[in-house]
């Protein structure tokens, strides 16, 4: 029988690899997307969109339909995901791989703000400046809802889910973008403060030099941490190796 690998996508990084196993003879590759996003791309292989029912619900599946191994490739900021996999692929005994990006790193002339969460960026915000750059992504913005005398320019792909603060211009668009056009928007609209989730990866990076070229702040929100015992691999050909290891190990 075929090995049968899942992926937990729904990231750049997790086509690649579904492109690249589904480019195999004899593997099946399945792709798992939450469906938050309303038309994602084609994906090589079998996809799979909504969700398992919890780590009780993914284990059954993945003894259902035979899995050799999983692949969490999704966004770094997906905690519960990450968490469920882990929980799960335990439970079902198939082997797990996470592949993360790398964060940013700050560089000279950078004036970040880390900060361990949306809330605590909130918090952040009215020492750095009354117009705020919010590119948090469409779901979380309620932390920021409180702040009546701060104006937002929020960029997401789809429309955002409210509540959102009093004083919001949305701007729907997708990646990636030139730091010209992000310099242009920061000036186009007279921001003070950019405010973003560590995403790591070159798509949305422009933003951080554009901001840094106007010597302006950042609130970076840190990522999550990894459940016990789970580490993230980097990139794909390093996850396709440790990949091939682990089917090796399951025929």
């Amino acid at each position: 029988m075929s090995p049968h690998v899942l992926i937990l996508g729904g990231t750049a990084e997790a086509r690649r690899l579904a492109a690249a196993l589904a480019a195999r003879p004899g593997i099946r590759v399945t792709t798992s997307l939450a469906g938050r996003v309303s038309r994602p791309g084609a994906l090589d292989g079998e996809v799979r969109v909504g969700g398992f029912g919890g780590p009780g619900g993914l284990a059954s599946w993945l003894r259902e339909e035979r899995v050799d191994a999983v692949v969490d490739a999704t966004h770094p900021f997906a905690a519960t995901i990450t968490g469920n996999a882990a929980a799960a692929t335990a439970a079902a005994r198939v082997p797990l791989l996470v592949l993360r990006r790398p964060g940013w790193q700050p560089g000279p002339g950078d004036r970040w703000h880390p900060v361990p969460s949306l809330e605590a960026a909130a918090g952040a915000l009215p020492a750095l400046g009354p117009r705020v750059f919010l590119t948090t992504g469409r779901l979380g913005l309620a932390a920021f809802a409180g702040l009546t005398e701060l104006r937002f320019l929020v960029r997401s792909v789809e429309p955002p889910e409210p509540p959102l603060p009093p004083h919001t211009h949305v701007l729907l668009a997708r990646g990636p973008f030139t730091v010209t056009d992000e310099t242009a928007l920061l000036r186009e609209h007279r921001v003070d403060v950019l405010v973003t989730k560590d995403s790591g990866g070159a798509a949305t990076s422009a933003k951080l030099a554009a901001a840094r070229d106007l010597g302006l702040p950042v609130v970076v929100v840190r990522r999550p941490p990894l459940p016990d015992g789970v580490t993230a691999l980097s990139d794909v050909p390093v996850l396709l190796a440790r990949l091939d290891e682990v089917l090796a190990r399951t025929r």
